[in-house]
């Protein structure tokens, strides 16, 4: 199995894990809306010295790549992406609406997330990590009706992160890419105002 470690800085909460090679895991959370980047490498250095483990023990690493937060999605990213490239291993993204169903203890399973503007991310899955629709940004009534009869429902952002990093020792890495999932278009537009045009 190896040693995986998993991060998640999509909401406002940083979450670590570590799933050492007997199975068991190990986790870091704060509760924090921002300054993500100042702590993450002090708590991922934290995570490892208490568990006996260094850099080079780590066998891959897995991520969340949202929707979310647009700073903390970076951050998190960024960090995932460089200790893969420093160390050799494998990065995987994980979607943030698909790592949400983990939760679950029983099946069907919709997750609907508040994207703010009356607006919701919503994904529905046939059980745990097993979707049966695209993630879609959808008008905020139209989501619920969606919501299968029956299903649980997770409508909080906040992440099983030892549940994640589980999910992410089984898979392989070339179909789960690092790179973020906005689903909404970014809000910041090119300037054309004063574009010089081109002859």
């Amino acid at each position: 199995m190896g040693i995986i470690l998993a991060i998640d800085t999509v909401a406002p909460r940083l979450q670590l894990a570590l799933l050492r090679a007997d199975g068991t895991v190990d986790t870091s959370v704060d509760e924090i809306a921002q300054g993500h980047a100042e702590l993450i490498f002090p708590r991922i250095e934290a995570l490892l010295a208490r568990n006996g483990v260094t850099y080079p023990d780590l066998t891959r690493i897995a991520v969340t790549t949202g929707p979310g937060s647009f700073t903390g999605l970076r951050i998190g990213l960024s960090a995932a992406r460089g200790l893969g490239l420093a160390r050799n291993v494998p990065v995987l993204g994980i979607p943030s609406l698909l790592a949400l169903s983990l939760q679950a203890q029983c099946t069907p399973v919709a997750v609907l997330l508040d994207a703010r503007r009356d607006e919701a991310y919503f994904q529905s899955f046939s059980g745990p990590g097993i979707p049966v629709s695209q993630p879609q940004l959808l008008a905020m009534d139209e989501a619920r009706r969606r919501v299968p009869q029956g299903a649980t429902l997770f409508t909080s952002p906040l992440v099983d992160i030892a549940a994640l990093a589980r999910f992410a020792s089984g898979l392989d890495p070339a179909a789960w890419p690092p790179e973020a999932a906005y689903i909404r278009d970014a809000d910041a537009k090119p300037q054309t105002k004063f574009r010089v045009a081109r002859q």
